[in-house]
């Protein structure tokens, strides 16, 4: 679907997901991620970069547990995060949206739980190529976990954290050979519908992931 028909239907609020591609289990189990590796962080920032071409071949299992954890998985005892958040809220909730369902990642089991059984990824954004591209992330904020942040704060505290894990995203994709590129032309109330969010969740940014196209 182009971006032209994308903007048509989203204007008529008619923007909505397609029926998924493969089994949509209730929970996927990642492997244990890989904590070593790569390559250093200098080099990595040298090599960050936007992308908007992306291949379809999928990540491997393994690549997506590493590329998850990096983004904001538990790396330390308790509650410590690669990504941080202010007061410790950890109100940055992380979608993967994959062909065979959307899924919310849990840190702390370090897994993913279906929220949706259909694939979603061509409402991530208005733009082409997420339809193609083997995954997008959506950065949710749960306003629910900042009871301690004002509200009128609440907004641009959860949009910080956001940023932080995108970075993160941007630097493990530059260190593994991965295009990334960050989104806020989003169609957020069609997102927010199609996983299911409740009112206290708000849609913040969407980032797409996969191999380079060749």
């Amino acid at each position: 679907m182009n971006t032209f028909t994308k903007l048509v239907l989203g204007a008529m609020g008619r923007l909505r997901p397609e029926p998924a591609l493969g089994a949509s289990v209730r929970r996927i189990v990642l492997p244990a991620p890989r904590h070593e590796g790569g390559m250093g962080l200098l080099e990595a920032l040298e090599l960050r970069g936007s992308s908007r071409e992306f291949s379809r071949t999928p990540l491997t299992m393994q690549m997506l547990s590493d590329l998850l954890w990096a983004a904001d998985g538990v790396n330390r005892q308790g509650s410590g995060r690669t990504a941080p958040s202010a007061l410790g809220a950890q109100e940055l909730q992380v979608y993967v949206t994959l062909p065979q369902g959307a899924y919310r990642y849990l840190a702390h089991d370090h897994a993913l739980e279906l929220t949706s059984a259909s694939d979603v990824r061509r409402i991530t954004g208005y733009q082409d190529f997420v339809e193609e591209a083997p995954l997008d992330l959506v950065y949710v904020a749960d306003h629910s976990r900042m009871a301690l942040v004002p509200v009128t704060q609440r907004e641009s505290f959860a949009h910080v954290a956001a940023g932080a894990v995108a970075q993160n995203v941007y630097l493990f994709c530059a260190a593994q050979g991965l295009s990334t590129v960050l989104r806020a032309w989003i169609d957020r109330e069609a997102i927010a519908q199609a996983l299911g969010l409740p009112m206290s969740h708000s849609v913040l940014l969407s980032q797409t992931v996969g191999h380079p196209k060749t």
